[in-house]
């Protein structure tokens, strides 16, 4: 069972802070893209004034877009309502060190509005509302994500005044699960694995993937929370240690036309003992409540495959033959369906093979719990897995775009029932905000494709 010791104690903090080994504290919230917004404080005066009172943020953080410019049609944050504040207070529980950022801690923080009352479009706040049900049925979710990410020789500066073109990759070629591939670039891997153990993350291994400057590094699961927690920080961090080493990395979904880079979710459940509730007699060594709970999970991935796959360029991953799923399948594990069925006895979990490394984990894991739990509640029944190649078999096929997933998103009752008109509404505005804006987009495809023969 993982440890639920808190990686860093408030009184541990104040005597770090008097010693002067800590003299910043990062206080931080996962925005709608699963990105870390917040303020850097003073220790001392996190000490004394934000750790008891909370401080405040601008609400447009959860109602603009990626390039962070506000848009129109949310209703929890406008020019009509003023742009005012919401609340940011420290769940404690996440207190760590940032080893590396010198003299730094770091805290998670829940949003509220001024009453206290909690604000449901926060992607942390769907996640807890999703397992308080799932805790009404007696369980609560273990989770684990693995990222892939590509690592470029160019910082991000270089990158950017290069328009992202010509990069060079830490590798030339595949290097799937190559020690002499992960070699060539294992001082920046070291670090980010040592600096993450430093931080609290149960670090499991490294290795190579596919596409040229691929790579990926694995931590254990633990409860739901902590793990889209400790995701988020992994993800800010890897890339600040990726600029301090003078290297960029991306973990965008379809960087090129080769491989993209996954974010395979693995899920299981526990009783209230804590005893793994997946396992049971029934065939294939799956309990009932496992059986109901991956038919939910097929019953509603075409229509949460928003919180799944949430950009533009999440799409462009499903392609058939790619190991990134385009079937509405499930199976043991057989890596060409969306829900590969994984371990045996206390291991046994399923793992959601639609998210890219752009997903926001708080969505994807409250969706998972979600599509369960309507699985569980209605007692549906678990079809035939697929024995064989999901890609070329007669299967509902997943959303193929983001205005697909969108309309599914937006039309959906069993997502209207589970999250609320209200979350529904303010992620179908994400997405539209995104077609728009690429629909309204000159790619270098067309230049390349019309500038002279068209």
């Amino acid at each position: 069972m993982p440890d639920r010791t808190p990686p860093l104690g408030v009184e541990e903090l104040h005597a770090l802070v008097a010693a002067g080994d800590i003299d910043t504290v990062v206080l931080a919230f996962p925005d709608m893209q699963g990105r870390l917004q917040g303020k850097r404080f003073a220790a001392r005066f996190f000490l004394d004034e934000v750790l008891a009172h909370g401080t405040e943020g601008c609400n447009y953080l959860l109602a603009v877009d990626a390039d962070m410019n506000t848009v129109d049609g949310y209703a929890m944050s406008s020019w009509d309502r003023g742009y005012g504040d919401f609340a940011m207070h420290a769940d404690l529980a996440t207190l760590r060190r940032l080893p590396w950022n010198a003299g730094t801690a770091m805290v998670v923080a829940d949003l509220a509005w001024e009453d206290g009352g909690p604000v449901p479009a926060a992607p942390r706040q769907i996640l807890r509302r999703q397992l308080e049900r799932l805790a009404g049925h007696g369980l609560t979710a273990r989770a684990g994500t693995e990222l892939e990410f590509i690592v470029f020789r160019d910082t991000y500066e270089q990158a950017w005044d290069a328009d992202y073109r010509g990069l060079t990759p830490a590798n030339q070629y595949n290097i799937d699960y190559s020690v002499l591939g992960t070699g060539r670039v294992e001082p920046l891997l070291r670090r980010i694995r040592n600096e993450m153990a430093g931080a609290g993350l149960t670090v499991e291994s490294a290795k190579g993937e596919c596409n040229p400057g691929q790579h990926e590094i694995v931590f254990r699961y633990d409860d739901a929370l902590i793990t889209c927690d400790q995701h988020a920080i992994y993800k800010t961090g890897a890339k600040e240690i990726a600029a301090q080493e003078g290297m960029s990395l991306t973990f965008m979904a379809k960087y090129n036309e080769r491989e993209g880079n996954s974010c395979h979710i693995h899920l299981s459940l526990a009783g209230e003992d804590g005893t793994g509730a997946m396992a049971g007699d029934g065939e294939g060594g799956m309990s009932e409540v496992m059986r109901h709970f991956l038919a939910g999970q097929l019953a509603a991935l075409r229509e949460f495959s928003l919180l799944y796959a949430p950009h533009i360029n999440s799409y462009k991953r499903f392609q058939p033959g790619s190991f990134a799923p385009t079937a509405v399948a499930w199976g043991r594990d057989n890596r060409t369906c969306a829900l590969r069925v994984v371990g045996h006895g206390a291991s046994l979990r399923f793992e959601n093979r639609l998210p890219g490394g752009d997903v926001n984990p708080y969505l994807a894991v409250a969706g998972m719990v979600a599509a369960g739990l309507h699985g569980v509640e209605q007692r549906l029944e678990l079809p035939e897995p697929c024995a064989g190649n999901a890609y070329t078999a007669d299967y509902a096929h997943v959303p193929g775009t983001l205005r697909e997933a969108a309309e599914l998103w937006e039309n959906s009752a069993l997502a209207k029932a589970a999250f609320g008109d209200e979350v529904v509404a303010h992620y179908r505005n994400m997405a539209r905000v995104e077609v728009d804006a690429y629909d309204a987009a000159v790619t270098d495809w067309e230049l390349r494709r019309s500038f002279e023969r068209m």
